[in-house]
């Protein structure tokens, strides 16, 4: 059963599904996951900030991240909204600016666990197997993890 801590599996050669255990209510991770106020306060790994987040938050909105690090490079992330069932599911299109047309296809899944808890599934389909080897070469779990693991501490904020 996960943790606190990412699991990540490869369930075939095209998937790629992350799951973490949260200490907040269903309502308030789905939340965090729907405003641009509330991404810029978790949304990538600690050395970069979130320098531009539009967002239209509904089936068949666009969405574009624009993170810099500490170096001051930055890296832009672009996709559509295909699916939002609050609280429990946002299916979404996720791209790296950086290399144009490998495209993933991203569902969240929120699972009420009760007492408080709840568990986030992210589900990422790849369209070669090429693709989902270059996002896990990329150093994609532990700046996932990393990225959790913020989103957990903010999370506790909103819960003061």
């Amino acid at each position: 059963m996960p943790g606190h801590t990412l699991t990540l599996t490869t369930p075939s050669e095209r998937e790629i599904v992350m799951t973490r255990d949260f200490d907040a209510p269903r309502e308030l991770v789905f939340e965090a996951h729907s405003k641009c106020e509330h991404m810029a306060n978790w949304w990538g790994p600690r050395r970069y900030t979130l320098t531009l987040c539009e967002m239209d938050f509904r089936p068949g909105g666009a969405y574009r991240f624009v993170q810099r690090g500490d170096d001051g490079a930055e890296y832009g992330f672009r996709g559509e909204f295909r699916e939002i069932l609050p609280p429990e599911r946002i299916v979404w299109t996720f791209e790296f600016e950086g290399m144009p047309g490998h495209t993933s296809v991203d569902t969240l899944t929120l699972e009420d666990l009760g007492g408080g808890k709840t568990r986030l599934t992210a589900h990422s389909l790849f369209e070669t197997v090429e693709d989902r080897d270059g996002m896990l070469s990329s150093g994609m779990q532990e700046g996932a993890s990393e990225t959790w693991d913020r989103l957990a501490e903010y999370l506790q904020t909103l819960r003061r």
